[in-house]
This record gives structure tokens, C-alpha cells and sequence, in this order.
């Protein structure tokens, strides 16, 4: 059967826990995680709610394979309703909370209403309560971690938790678990401060047992883990650099927004590389890098745990910055370097350890720095704006200053909080936020790689490279290579890749195994773990059902086929340098044909028929 079955049902306005039983019909649909979670949602959320009142829902949720020893099988999501898009939000994490919540004997955990108080929870297997944790708010993540285990005397504990930037109504703030892993994206951990909800702590002894098929399942799980060793990517590239592997690799291809993506390409990019961080530092002789680290039941082991300079300026007094830190991922290191003009591999591993510390989406943040030094540097902020802040691209200081005052919502840190788009309305030009949805983009500048922006702009939690990762087939040739620069086909490309990481994202895998994997590899893990018949086709079809339930949610929240686009500046100003120099992102020759394969009318409403055939 391999899901636990069991709910836990949290009433924060009451203090009260209780068990109930999953709803298997739901998870024979939607298999589990993002999926299912998204499914309690929708039968239990207006979609029409305020994202921070008490009637809006934060669901933890585990996948059927994690905890199981499923290679990659860590994932756990948060999933509630966005105080940043107004969109669904289903974020994804891995380290060890999901594994240990799976192993108290929990499929899942609904928080509802608002406590009186600032509260915890605590698991122990099938025992559940809530505790008081005045004393834990206005603490960071990484200090309410090391509270709550003295507090309990127990080492294994796995805590998921926000920082003060959540508890200050940061909009992007995130849901930190195991000190490092984040729910980073869509402002889930605004939501959990919201119900003055600080931290989550589990405690699981019970084991994974039901397995539908237990020997055929470790048979094809060992299968699997070959084909992941012998992949390029995930059994040497990701080892070695990380995610980080990319920053060359993207600049090259003339894709890495820059500046506020006025420019595609970064000349400082190899300073902030995967490759720079194994280079020894000129001022101490030591690299960036320490070690990489892998999340429950990795195989791949991409997370990267550095450390800082004593000497740099950004912990020269601060001794506790000293010693290991979680270091730079791609995305990280873009947005708070590339996008910000900044190439100090110290200063952005430095704001990188701060949004671990304190719970901020790296993302979003970096993106709305970005933002607002080219507001600055144009004369649209002033001095008297920023506190004295000088916002300018390139300035590692004003990133370490930036960064620290959105962690604790003080002075400007606190505009920047509200995300660019409010920004940049609030000072007068909201032309210079680069977000769909209101959610700042990613990485991957959709001039340079055509399919990404479809991706981007049809995304239902608001722009995003993990919904529909292209960069796969269009930079990387994963499964079969395709054209960056070309239209044609990619409306087929970004569906076929919506759907399978919808599957993926519910089954507790990570999405990285897909480098290596497809359906094909993945259906039969699933198929000898769960009850039920479980085929590549069936695996796909889930993955539209979940699209298509996520897109109903978010036209019901008020979200148009409008919405489904892209900042002005993608559309209108073209790239000035590399392979696809005087290119634009060419959304709207792939947005129709995209409504037309999904089987939404014009104005991007599922059909009928399409919801019947989904059973919607």
C-alpha cells in the first residue's frame, strides 16, 4: 500500500490534534505530496481567502515513496494558498523532516485556523501536541532549532521552522528544515507565521512497512540507483558542482538574466561558479567549498556545505559565521550574485546562510534587490528611501546590509520584504519587476532559451524553473536535444514537462533523478510500492490531473488567462550578446498552441471535456 494512511489534523484556534484516516480515493488520483495536498486544499480552502487569515490552510504532506528507501526518496511539500501570488502554493523540500514524519506513521499534517499564542508542534510517532513557544519567537530558524532539541533532549529530532522574516510578513519567506532545506518559493512560511505556527518537530521510530510488493521493489530500486551512477549528470556532474554545475554552462548559452535581466550574460560569472567554489581562496588558501551533502535516501549528494573567509568583511566580527554553512546552489548564486552584478563568492555564500538562518526565498529576494538598484541607480530610489542604503549593481555591501534587514524587517529591508512587484508599484515602475504571477523568475533568461518562458508564464504557482524544467532537453540535451532559440515544438515540450514533474513532485521523489530518469524508470517503483496498477501512462495522466486541478484553483482565486505572461522587458527589449542576440522571448507563438494541446478554450478554462476526461 505503502502510504501510512493516517492524517494529521492540527487546530491551532482550538490547540487540539487528531488522527483521521487519507482519503484513498484522492490518492489513487493524485498519488500523494503536491498532488494530494493540493487536493485536501481544494475541497477545504476558498480559493478566494485572504493567504494570511486563520481560513486559509498550511498542509506538510510526504509522497507514497518517501521515507521508503527509494533513492532520492526524501521530498516532503508544503502546500497552502500564496500571500505573494494569490496563486496555489506547493513548495517542495528534502533533507530528513519528510523521511521521519513518514516514519511517525503520518501521510500528512493539515494546520488550521490561529493559535492564540506562538505554538510548536511535537511529534512522537502517533503522539502529537502542542507546545508554547513564546519564548521561541523572534528567534531565527537555526537557534529555535537548537532550543527546541535541548528543550527535548533528543539529537534525532527533524525540525522544520520559520525565521523572523516570516514572523514580519516577509511575502517570500520559507519553511527551513534540518538548518539548510528549504520550502523556499511562494511565501509558505508567511503562511505558518501567520497562524503563529514556529516550527515543526518529529520525532519516527516505526518504519516504512506495507509495500505492495516488497522484494520486486528492492530489486528495481537497486536497478534504478545504477542508472542514476551512470548518468553524466546525476552520477558525476551534480556530485562534483551542484547545482552549481550550471552558472558557465548558462551564461554561455547567453541565458543568465544580469543586472535585473537587462543583459544576458554575467562577465563575473565564473567568480560565483561551481568550479570557483573548489578553488583555493587567495586570502586564506582554502576553497569555498567544504564537502556536498545529500538529503534522506540521495544517492546524488548535490547540496554543498561551505565555508566563508574569517577575514571577509561580512563575519569578520561575527565568529558564529565561522565555521560550516550551507552553501551556494545555482539559483542561489544567480540571484544574488548575476542579477545583482555581484561576483564575491564570500559575500553571496554570506546572504545565502542568512536566508537559511532566517527563512527567505533566495530567489525572490536576490530578484527584488535587483530591482530595486536599478530603480535606484536610475533615480527612482533615493537615499532617503533606502536609510542611507546605496543600492547599486555590483556592490557586495549593499547585498550583505539588504539581506540582513529583510531577515529582521528593519528600515528598507522591509520594502524589500514585499517583493518586487510591490516594489517596483510602489516607486512607479512596475514595468522593472520581472515576475509572472508576482512571483519572481528564475535563473534561465527565456530569450535565450525559448521554452522556459512558455514555461514561466503558464506556470501555476507563478513563474518557476521546477514546474516545467525545458533547460533539460533545450541546454542539456536530457531526454533528446532540442533547439533553445526555436518555438516550434515547445508548447509540446513545456506540457510533456508539466506533467511528468506534477507525477514526480506527488511520488516523493526528487526532480533531480530526472536527469537520469523518466517515467519509464520511475513507474515501476512506484508500481511495486502502491496498491493499484501504476503505468507510464497512468503516471502522466496524474500529473494533467494535478495541472489542470491547479489551474481551476487559481482561476477560481481570480487569476485570468492575462496573468499567463511575461515582464515587458523579455517581450520588447532584445538580448544584446551571445547565441541569441537580438532574440525576444516569443511567448505568443507558443501560448495558443499550448491552450489548444491542454484542452483549454482561448481564454485558458479547461474545457468540459477536458475535466471530465481527468475526472476534475
Amino acid at each position: 500500500m505503502s502510504w501510512a494512511r493516517k492524517v494529521l489534523r492540527v487546530n491551532l484556534s482550538q490547540g487540539t490534534t487528531s488522527s483521521e484516516p487519507l482519503n484513498m480515493e484522492w490518492a489513487q488520483q493524485y498519488l500523494g505530496q503536491r498532488g494530494l495536498g493540493t487536493r485536501y486544499l481544494c475541497e477545504e480552502v476558498d480559493p478566494k481567502v485572504d493567504a494570511l487569515s486563520p481560513d486559509n490552510k498550511l498542509i506538510m504532506v510526504n509522497g507514497p515513496l518517501t521515507g521508503t528507501m527509494a533513492a532520492t526518496g526524501g521530498r516532503y511539500a508544503v502546500v497552502t494558498k500564496s500571500p505573494l501570488t494569490g496563486a496555489v502554493a506547493c513548495s517542495n523540500s528534502g533533507g530528513f523532516i519528510g523521511a521521519e514524519l513518514r516514519n511517525a506513521g503520518w501521510d500528512m499534517v493539515i494546520f488550521e485556523g490561529r493559535a492564540e499564542k506562538p505554538v510548536y508542534l511535537y511529534i512522537e510517532n502517533q503522539k502529537a501536541e502542542l507546545i508554547d513557544a513564546a519564548d521561541l519567537w523572534g528567534t531565527s530558524v537555526w537557534e529555535t532549532d537548537a532550543r527546541i532539541r535541548q528543550r527535548h533532549q533528543d539529537p534525532r529530532l527533524r525540525i522544520a521552522a520559520v525565521g523572523r522574516s516570516a514572523e514580519n510578513g516577509c511575502l517570500y519567506s520559507a519553511v527551513v528544515n534540518d538548518l539548510h532545506r528549504a520550502a523556499g518559493r511562494s511565501g509558505v512560511g508567511t503562511v505558518m507565521a501567520s497562524k503563529n505556527l514556529k516550527a515543526v518537530a518529529v520525532r519516527g521510530s516505526l518504519g516504512v512497512s506495507g509495500l505492495k510488493d516488497p522484494q520486486r521493489f528492492m530489486k528495481e530500486i537497486a536497478i534504478q540507483k545504477q542508472v542514476l551512477a551512470e548518468n553524466p549528470v546525476t552520477g558525476e556532474g551534480l556530485p562534483t558542482y551542484g547545482t552549481q554545475v550550471l552558472m558557465n554552462v548558462i551564461n554561455e548559452v547567453g541565458a543568465m538574466p544580469t543586472r535585473n535581466a537587462s543583459e544576458v550574460q554575467f562577465d563575473g560569472a565564473h567568480n560565483i561558479s561551481g568550479e570557483a567554489m573548489h578553488e583555493p581562496r587567495e586570502s586564506d588558501g582554502k576553497p569555498n567549498l567544504t564537502r556536498n551533502a545529500g538529503c534522506f535516501g540521495c544517492t546524488i549528494a548535490c547540496g554543498r556545505i561551505s565555508t566563508i573567509d574569517q577575514s571577509h568583511f561580512s563575519i569578520k566580527n561575527k565568529p558564529q559565521y565561522w565555521g560550516n554553512t550551507g552553501g551556494l546552489e545555482y539559483e542561489n548564486a544567480w540571484s544574488m550574485g548575476s542579477d545583482t552584478g555581484i561576483d564575491d563568492l564570500d559575500a553571496v555564500t554570506y546572504a545565502n546562510a542568512i536566508c537559511n538562518e532566517d527563512g527567505i526565498d533566495p530567489i525572490s529576494f536576490g530578484a527584488t534587490l535587483a530591482a530595486a538598484m536599478e530603480m535606484f541607480e536610475a533615480g527612482d530610489l533615493t537615499l532617503e528611501d533606502t536609510g542611507g542604503l546605496e543600492l547599486r549593481f555590483g556592490s557586495a555591501e549593499a547585498l550583505v546590509k539588504a539581506v540582513e534587514m529583510t531577515a529582521t524587517g528593519e528600515g528598507f529591508g522591509k520594502e524589500l520584504a514585499m517583493g518586487s512587484k510591490r516594489l517596483c508599484e510602489k516607486y512607479g515602475r512596475p514595468e522593472l519587476s520581472m515576475t509572472v504571477k508576482g512571483q519572481e523568475f528564475p535563473a534561465y533568461d527565456p530569450r535565450g532559451i525559448q521554452g522556459m518562458g512558455l514555461a514561466y508564464a503558464t506556470s501555476n504557482r507563478g513563474a518557476c524553473h521546477l514546474r516545467g524544467y525545458t533547460v533539460s532537453s533545450e541546454v542539456l540535451g536530457v531526454p533528446e536535444k532540442t533547439d533553445p532559440l526555436v518555438t516550434e515544438g515547445k508548447a509540446e515540450l513545456v506540457k510533456a514537462f508539466q506533467d511528468a514533474t506534477a507525477a514526480v513532485d506527488s511520488s516523493g521523489l526528487c526532480v533531480f533523478a530526472t536527469f537520469a530518469w523518466t517515467l519509464d524508470n520511475i513507474a515501476p517503483q512506484i508500481d511495486a510500492a502502491c496498491e493499484g496498477d501504476w503505468s507510464v501512462e497512468r503516471l502522466a495522466e496524474t500529473g494533467e490531473r494535478i495541472w489542470n486541478m491547479e489551474r481551476r484553483f487559481n482561476l477560481a482565486a481570480g487569476l485570468t488567462a492575462a496573468d499567463d505572461s511575461l515582464p515587458k522587458r523579455l517581450l520588447t527589449e532584445k538580448a544584446k550578446t551571445g547565441p541569441a542576440k537580438g532574440m525576444v522571448a516569443q511567448l505568443g507563438k507558443m501560448l495558443p498552441r499550448y491552450y489548444e494541446i491542454r484542452g483549454w478554450g482561448d481564454d485558458g478554462v479547461p474545457t468540459q471535456e477536458t475535466c471530465q476526461r481527468l475526472g476534475i
